[in-house]
């Protein structure tokens, strides 16, 4: 019976092989047949040599914090990105972080910041609230918070969020919508 999947299963992926027209590389590394590999993305140059590739970095912001414009957020409940320039402010750690001190709510009002939300003073794991306490996790902030650069586009970006509310598109409520729908018993 084992066999039998198996053989189903290289004939289904050799059927889809032939449909879509790709062949394997064995050897040369050009395709014969269907698309070649520069047709197939938005690179120019073969994936086997990257000695002439250099990425495009683009520009960060040089902004300095407080008089930058905060950046609308990609979808509702997405992690803010970072609209100002960072020189000086890393490495972020536990015990060096130098956006706690514009971001915790009690001074980012009076100073124009954006302010850490609510989930960040929760144990998410398990649903603790931990006061004006800062979930450990929460520390190395730029796992989910990234500068923003100016660089052309590859390919235009077509998606376009679907905000709730005019408020979703710079705050986030992601603790009041986090079981929404849910039932509970």
């Amino acid at each position: 019976m084992k066999s039998m999947y198996g053989k189903a299963l290289i004939a289904a992926t050799a059927a889809l092989t032939l449909t879509l027209g790709i062949q394997p590389a064995f050897g040369d590394k050009k395709q014969s047949r269907g698309k070649s590999e520069q047709e197939l993305g938005i690179r120019t140059a073969p994936l086997y040599d990257e000695e002439k590739e250099k990425p495009n970095h683009g520009e960060y912001s040089t902004t300095e914090p407080g008089k930058s414009k905060r950046i609308e957020r990609a979808f509702e409940n997405s992690p803010p990105l970072i609209p100002h320039d960072l020189t000086g402010m890393l490495p972020i750690a536990e015990t060096n972080n130098a956006c706690l001190g514009c971001h915790m709510p009690e001074h980012a009002k009076s100073l124009g910041a954006t302010p850490l939300p609510r989930s960040h003073f929760m144990d998410m794991d398990t649903g603790k609230n931990l006061g004006s306490e800062l979930d450990g996790k929460r520390y190395p902030c730029m796992q989910c918070h990234v500068p923003q650069v100016k660089i052309p586009e590859p390919i235009k970006n077509t998606f376009r969020a679907d905000f709730r509310n005019k408020r979703s598109k710079t705050s986030s409520d992601l603790l009041d919508s986090l079981n929404e729908g849910v039932k509970t018993e």
